[in-house]
Formats: structure tokens, sequence, C-alpha cells
């Protein structure tokens, strides 16, 4: 798998079954924007649909992961409601993408993330964040409005009432104050943010891709389904599991005292 040219909002790094999606736009810190929303979509499409991928990594280059909407971009004129309905629909299209797809994606926060960078990085399955980076959704604030699910998945995080006071008073936070509050699933040292990702994403890479997959999905539709369509949500992707070679694979391990070796199939 390759990235697009040196000069692409986002480039591409493999590494056996985990791919690391970097934004590329450190002299704007990283800031989103049409290109980069669909660059970024063009590779999480392409993972999704490749077997050999099991895990993506989204972080950032520079000083931040990413600090949002490009405002000077905006406050130039970004083209009429014609141009603005395609930049909204690009980053719902990531958004929606990150979370229904079936790899697991792990965001590695190595600095900032304000605004639709926030939104993106609350996306993603698992996260890792620099204690001392920044946080924020300052839309309120700033007379425009969130994406990426926020309203739904904010709620569902952390309860009605700390989601409301995230978004009406549009605090900033640190990273162990996002870690503390159940955003993020670790928060370190800026210098071990990837490399702590990295090891998260591995972690995930070795379980059997058709069970992380399922999970996943049930997860997702659990939230919120009375107690007997979760029931039959979970006998469902256990029925289907064990009509894998991976559960085979799963059982044969544990007998024999030794590492699954799992392919998916």
């Amino acid at each position: 798998m390759d990235g697009h040219a040196t000069d692409s909002p986002v480039t591409v790094s493999r590494e056996d079954s985990v791919v690391t999606l970097r934004l590329k736009r450190p002299a704007r810190m990283n800031a989103v924007c049409l290109d980069l929303y669909q660059v970024l979509d063009e590779h999480l499409a392409s993972c999704e649909d490749d077997p050999d991928v099991r895990v993506l990594i989204i972080t950032g280059s520079g000083r931040a992961f990413s600090v949002g909407a490009d405002l000077e971009a905006h406050a130039r004129g970004t083209g009429g409601a014609e141009a603005r309905a395609r930049y909204v629909e690009a980053a719902q299209s990531v958004n929606r993408r990150i979370q229904t797809m079936p790899k697991v994606v792990v965001g590695a926060a190595n600095g900032h993330a304000i605004g639709a960078g926030f939104e993106l990085l609350l996306a993603c399955d698992l996260s890792v964040v620099a204690e001392d980076a920044k946080f924020r959704l300052p839309e309120a604030a700033l007379g425009t409005f969130v994406g990426g699910g926020v309203t739904r998945g904010l709620v569902r995080r952390v309860g009605r009432a700390r989601a409301n006071e995230i978004l009406l008073l549009c605090p900033m936070m640190s990273g162990r104050q996002v870690r503390d509050a159940g955003l993020v699933t670790r928060a370190v040292p800026a210098s071990e943010v990837v490399a702590t990702a990295g090891k998260l994403a591995r972690e995930v890479a070795l379980k059997a891709p058709q069970s992380v997959s399922r999970l996943k999905r049930v997860l997702n539709e659990a939230e919120g389904a009375t107690l007997d369509a979760v029931l039959r949500m979970e006998a469902e992707a256990l029925l289907a599991c064990m009509d894998t070679e991976d559960w085979a694979e799963g059982i044969a391990a544990f007998r024999e005292k030794r590492e699954p070796r799992f392919r998916g199939t």
C-alpha cells in the first residue's frame, strides 16, 4: 500500500497487518480541509477492503494531532454552499467509516486535538494521547457546530451532564483530564504516544479478526437496544464465530498451551 505524493496531506506506512495513517499538514498543525478528508477517506476505504490489514493507527505530524478546521481557509471563503456541503459530506464520511468499518482504529494524538481534530480522535475505537496536549470542542464559542457524531458519542461515553459541559462551556482539557473523564484509552508522555498506540494495535492484531469485527459492530449497536435485542445480536455473533476456522484454532491453541495463529477465516 503506497501513500499519495510526498505533498499529500496524509501519508501511509505499514508494518505487518498494522497500517499507520499520518496527517501531514504540519505548517497548519494538521488543520483539516477537504483534500485531507478525501485522501484520508480513500486510505480508510482501501484498508477496509484489504483482508491483510487488521488494525489502523491515525496520528499527526509535528506538534499537533489536528487543531481542527482550517479557519484561515474558511475566512478566505469556501466557494459557496456547494463547496461547504462537499466539505461537510467528506468529514462525515471519514468519521462514519472509522466508526463503522470492521477494522479497529487506534487514534494516536501526538499533540493538540481541537474541534474536528478531537472529533476524529473520538471516532477511533482506542486512543492514546499526550498527557500535556490540549483538547477542546470550541464550536459553540465560534458560531459553528460539532460533527463526527459527537453529540451521540459523548453522551454514550460520559453521560448527558458531562457532554453538556464539554459542548456548551467548551473547556480546554489536558490529556490527563480527557483520560480521567473516560474519553480516551491512555494518556502518556508525548514521546511515548506513537509507540504505545503501536503496542495496542499489535495486541489487537493478534486477536481473531472476525471476533474483533463482530465485537465492534455489536458494541456500536447494543447501546440503547433492549436486552432481548442485545442477547440476539450476541447469539448470532457467537454462532457465526463457531463456524470459523479461527474458532477451531483458538480451541486448539488453548489445549496445546500455545499462542493462536488466527487467519481471519
